[in-house]
């Protein structure tokens, strides 16, 4: 269909219509709409609709990882404290290692007799290295005063659990192969120091050595063992989470009340209060998608 241009009734221009990196359509102005242009207008095309009662057992996961951080604080307290002395943290770290296969074998699909073989030659070996290594850690910071320890621990312990991936994306399953972001490898080295630094206020170089196994245990295999129960069962994982809470909680008021309140109130603030938060702000979200928005590239790469 044509139509007369104004002014010159012998002149014509043809149907205004979109054109994507085209240029000027002659006859019309580069703003010019016309009564079509927003048919192919939609609103919140893109938002995910999200339920309180989801968002809430997301959650789960971090308060989760805050529980254990809190147990791991806990042991090293009761430690430097010589209230369990290095006997008691070898049979602890025995019992951890123990549980934490026992859980890989019942819940990993994937997991072969080749498989765990080469994790317990990896574990034999990691073991070996840090015991030779503990008479360095024992001495480390011997130069450094108390508070810059407890300071700079805390420092580390708060950038390990602000960079940590509670989505166990970066986790690495029994078969599966997965690259570490750039935060979850600092968060990792944070935690690891802090470990350093405690084990280096100990009295003996055994101590140190039972510590660092207890640490390095927990900040290095705990996510894949919460991970593994997590995609195995989520009631077990809830239930799990829900005893994890509650022995930390018990632990942290027979240590320090005012420490319980502020540990009671994170939880309650991250699975209660954040969560609502967030539900709410969704109704504040407006998103506007149309035939004018700019094309995205997909790259599909594969070696």
């Amino acid at each position: 269909m044509e139509a007369k241009v104004e002014g010159n009734p012998l002149i014509t221009q043809s149907k205004w219509r979109k054109v994507a990196y085209g240029g000027m359509q002659p006859g019309y102005d580069d703003n010019y709409t016309d009564e079509s242009f927003l048919e192919d207008m939609v609103m919140n095309a893109n938002v995910v609709k999200r339920d309180i009662v989801k968002v809430m057992r997301d959650s789960v996961s971090i308060s989760q990882y805050i529980c254990v951080v809190a147990l791991v604080v806990c042991v090293w307290t009761y430690t430097l404290g010589a209230t369990i002395d290095e006997t008691s943290l070898l049979l602890l770290d025995a019992g951890l290692l123990g549980s934490g296969f026992l859980v890989l074998l019942l819940t990993a699909r994937r997991l072969s007799i080749n498989l765990l073989s080469h994790y317990l030659l990896k574990i034999s070996f990691f073991i070996s290295g840090l015991y030779v290594l503990a008479p360095i850690y024992h001495t480390l910071t011997r130069s450094i005063s108390s508070d810059s320890i407890w300071a700079l621990t805390v420092s580390l312990l708060m950038v390990h659990l602000f960079l940590h991936d509670y989505s166990g994306s970066t986790i690495r399953p029994p078969g599966a192969l997965k690259n570490p972001t750039l935060t979850s490898n600092i968060s990792l080295n944070a935690s690891i120091v802090a470990s350093v630094l405690i084990a280096s206020r100990l009295p003996s170089r055994l101590h140190v050595f039972a510590i660092m196994l207890f640490s390095l245990q927990v900040f290095l295999f705990a996510p894949l063992v919460m991970y593994c129960i997590k995609k195995y069962s989520f009631g077990l994982h809830l239930c799990f989470s829900s005893l994890l809470m509650t022995v930390t909680l018990v632990l942290v008021f027979t240590l320090h009340r005012p420490l319980f309140a502020l540990l009671l109130g994170l939880l309650v603030f991250v699975t209660v209060v954040c969560p609502f938060w967030l539900i709410r702000l969704q109704e504040y979200k407006f998103e506007i998608n149309g035939p004018w928005d700019e094309a995205k590239l997909c790259f599909d790469i594969t070696e």
